[in-house]
Formats: C-alpha cells, sequence, structure tokens
C-alpha cells in the first residue's frame, strides 16, 4: 500500500499537521506539496492537507480535489485560526467532501493553526464586527497547532490507515 500526504500550506501550520501525519504512516508513503502533485495515480491513500482562507477552501484545493479524487481512498485535514467546534467548521468540510462526491471520504481532521499577523492587522481594521473579531481571537493562536493538536493529527493517520487495511 502506498500513501501520499499532500498538503497547501501558507504559514505553516499545515505544513506541521502534514509532516505530524506523515510520521505515524506506516508502509510505503511520500509526502509533497500540492503544487507538486500532478494526480493520485500510484497512490491507494491520500491525506490532503489545506488551510481555511477567508472561510472556504482554497481554489487551488478544489480544482484539485474535484479533478483528482474520484474513485480513490482520502482523507482530508485542514487548519484555521478558530477554535475546534467552531460552527463553521461544518460547512469547511462539507464543503471539500462536496469537492470530493466521487472519492471514497475515510474522514476529515481539522484544528487550530496560528493566525498570522498581517492577517490579523487586517481583520482588526475591518468594518465588519465579525472580522474585527476573529482578528481580537488572533493572540489566542499564538503557537498553533500545538503538540497536543498534533498528536490528535497522528491518532487521525493512524485511524484512517487502519480504516483501509
Amino acid at each position: 500500500m502506498k500513501t501520499l500526504v499532500t498538503y497547501m500550506s501558507q504559514s505553516g501550520n499545515t505544513k506541521k499537521v502534514a509532516e505530524a501525519i506523515y510520521g505515524e504512516l506506516a508502509g510505503e508513503k511520500e509526502i509533497k506539496a500540492l503544487s507538486e502533485v500532478k494526480s493520485l495515480e500510484g497512490y491507494d491513500l491520500a491525506f490532503i492537507g489545506f488551510p481555511v482562507l477567508q472561510f472556504d477552501i482554497p481554489p487551488k484545493v478544489k480544482e484539485f480535489l474535484s479533478g483528482n479524487t474520484k474513485g480513490k481512498d482520502i482523507a482530508i485535514f485542514m487548519t484555521h485560526a478558530v477554535p475546534e467546534g467552531f460552527e463553521a467548521i461544518h460547512s469547511w468540510t462539507g464543503s471539500a467532501r462536496q469537492t470530493a462526491a466521487d472519492a471514497n471520504f475515510l474522514g476529515t481532521f481539522d484544528c487550530q493553526g496560528e493566525l498570522a499577523q498581517p492577517v490579523i492587522d487586517m481583520l482588526l481594521k475591518a468594518e465588519d464586527p465579525q472580522m474585527k473579531a476573529f482578528g481580537e481571537m488572533g493572540p489566542s493562536t499564538k503557537g498553533q497547532p500545538d503538540e497536543s493538536r498534533l498528536q490528535k493529527a497522528r491518532e487521525f493517520a493512524r485511524d484512517i490507515q487502519a480504516k483501509q487495511k
């Protein structure tokens, strides 16, 4: 069985999670930036990760999911600046599932990542009170994903791999 861990990361949060997942996997495996992956041919399982940007899945990730996952065993992981359990996470997860509707979807993992300071600054200047509130949450994201979240990512990797056997 050959497994791919592929990810898009802007500030390093998703890369940390990808590396935690990769390190936990048994068997033949590869880890690559999403920009380096042209297809999922030759892989039995793919973990596909991305940051939530502007409250949605990045367009490049949507394009990859819709064009490359048909009939494939996949698991999704994502990082975001909101605490786990935040209501909007369900729509982001649902959007990923919808985009990869023809895949064999084995599960999702999400965790909080550190919100980049330029994004915090932009949000704090926003007219929209909800955007300002997100900006005010920024300092609480410092140091995320922490070791406890990376440990949960490792457990996710083991669980997904066990489902596939």
